[in-house]
């Protein structure tokens, strides 16, 4: 694709679908900015089909004039660029005649007509003169029209399709790309581990742009390292990271939630933990549905960090170390250890905190001893069948 497509490709603008989110999910004092962003983007890429989703869900009024303004610039749009396809299937081969129906089927993405565009992107795909790159690119074109609308499975698919063809011969920027754009898919799956990972590999080259800002890929990147890595690789591989360093200061509770964090200063650390669920969890369409897992995850990760360091400790040190009440602290910690999570006993007439790690070394033995007796059972059966 040329380089002209290649940008326009780029659509529809996710930022929009983050905008609709916070119309529907933010205070009212805030919707009034959230609207205002919708407007002037549905204007700028004439999203007809997009603003009559909107107005049927009640987020954006009615407004006859504008769709009279949008229908026509997309009739207008639509026509000349059937114009380039007849006149691509004229005058020119097979090549130009993909990227004039790439264009057409990426208009129909950028103005929110979703079945449409899809259907003819996945028409494009299935052409047998249709390029890797150009195949590669309409998958993009699919992917963030599926993450524009929130199709899980859909997602899923084009993540494991652009996968495979970049496999068969991708060049490095795509295979930079996808790595982008699937940390940001896992961690809105929930599966901050592998969405960790892929931030960390694809941190330093990041050009996604249209996906979303740098600042925000390192504040969702930034918040799924800091619920997995182990407190070293934090440090070294996120808080010290340049691009990290770079932008953090845009994001000041997530730079104080990490720090905090590796620093354990966990008064601190809650407070920041606070901001962040007010100022990113709760308004991120990516991670809000996770926002009670997230904080409880992470609150679970600074007890245990904690208690790491004692055999015993009064809840009332305890409390004081998180700036919470004794009483908070006691229902938290019963809570996570009658749930398996947390590796301790309360004594609740002396006000105590004993730790009870788990005997790792021990559970590694019955494990061996287990294997092997699969194993003699194995072979004993094997040797039995050869004698006979």
């Amino acid at each position: 694709m040329s380089e002209e497509t290649a940008v326009f490709a780029k659509k529809p603008e996710l930022s929009l679908a983050q905008h609709r989110f916070a119309l529907l999910n933010s205070a009212p004092e805030q919707r009034q900015e959230h609207a205002q962003a919708l407007i002037e983007g549905i204007k700028a890429d004439k999203m007809v089909a997009f603003y009559k989703k909107l107005v049927a869900e009640n987020a954006l009024p009615e407004d006859a004039a504008l769709v009279k303004e949008l229908e026509a610039a997309y009739t207008a749009e639509l026509a000349s660029l059937d114009k380039n396809i007849e006149e691509a299937k004229e005058e020119h081969g097979e090549l130009e005649q993909n990227e004039s129906s790439i264009h057409r089927a990426v208009f129909l993405a950028q103005i929110g007509s979703e079945e449409k565009a899809q259907a003819e992107y996945e028409e494009i795909l299935n052409r047998p003169t249709t390029t890797l790159n150009q195949k590669l690119d309409i998958v993009f074109g699919k992917l963030r029209l599926s993450m524009f609308y929130d199709r899980p499975h859909q997602v899923q698919r084009e993540l494991e399709r652009a996968s495979e063809l970049i496999d068969r011969g991708g060049d490095w920027d795509r295979r930079n790309r996808l790595k982008a754009y699937e940390c940001v898919w896992r961690a809105s799956q929930r599966q901050f581990k592998e969405a960790s990972q892929l931030f960390i590999d694809c941190l330093s080259t990041y050009a996604s742009p249209e996906l979303m800002s740098l600042t925000d890929f390192v504040c969702h990147g930034a918040l799924a390292c800091a619920v997995v890595l182990p407190r070293g690789d934090l440090k070294k591989k996120v808080i010290d990271a340049p691009e990290v360093v770079e932008v953090i200061h845009h994001i000041p509770n997530v730079e104080r939630l990490m720090r905090a964090l590796f620093d354990c200063r966990y008064a601190d650390f809650f407070r920041a933990l606070a901001g962040v669920e007010t100022d990113h969890l709760n308004v991120s369409r990516y991670l809000y549905a996770h926002r009670r897992f997230y904080t409880r995850e992470m609150r679970i990760r600074a007890y245990a960090q904690h208690l790491e360091s004692y055999l015993s400790l009064t809840i009332k040190s305890m409390a004081e170390a998180f700036g919470v009440s004794e009483e908070f602290i006691d229902k938290e910690l019963a809570r996570f250890i009658a749930a398996g999570r947390l590796h301790c006993v309360i004594d609740k007439v002396g006000g105590i905190v004993e730790t009870n790690r788990p005997d790792t070394k021990n559970e590694q033995y019955q494990a061996t001893i287990k294997q092997g007796d699969l194993l003699l059972n194995r072979v004993q059966k094997l040797s039995g069948i050869i004698s006979v």
